[in-house]
């Protein structure tokens, strides 16, 4: 144990020394030079061209279940995602309609509906549906 001190106190400065005599010095990690990478791309080959739906009215079509019905205003959650819900202003065309349809009872929550309404400025513009028999 003796020897060991003796060594250890001794020969730990001489270990650095000899160490930093034979080590290289340090230098930064230079990344390697930079190949650019040539692609040889070919044109596609089309096989069937996918040709665009004409928009007959320039409206967005949501499909749902109402939630609340107003003569301003429909609330309507979507039909295949639970977690998705759309409040959309009535146009005044729609609005005098919903007037008519508030009369007889008005939408029920839960009743099926489709909205064709305006993406610009989600105005309702039309609503189909059929609305359920008042309670």
């Amino acid at each position: 144990m003796k020897s060991f001190v003796k060594i250890a106190g001794f020969g730990m400065p001489l270990l650095l020394a000899v160490a930093g005599a034979f080590s290289s010095p340090a230098e930064a990690q230079v990344p390697p030079a930079v190949v650019p990478v040539v692609v040889d791309t070919a044109v596609p080959i089309v096989v069937n061209a996918i040709k665009p739906k004409p928009k007959q009215t320039g409206l967005a079509k949501f499909e749902g279940f109402v939630q609340n019905a107003t003569i301003a205003q429909i609330t309507v959650r979507a039909k295949g995602n639970d977690m998705s819900i759309q409040t959309f202003a009535l146009s005044e065309n729609a609005s005098a309609r919903m007037q008519q349809i508030v009369d007889k009872g008005g939408y029920q929550y839960g009743d099926k509906v489709t909205i064709l309404y305006d993406p610009t400025t989600q105005k309702a513009m039309k609503i189909k549906g059929k609305p359920s028999k008042p309670v």
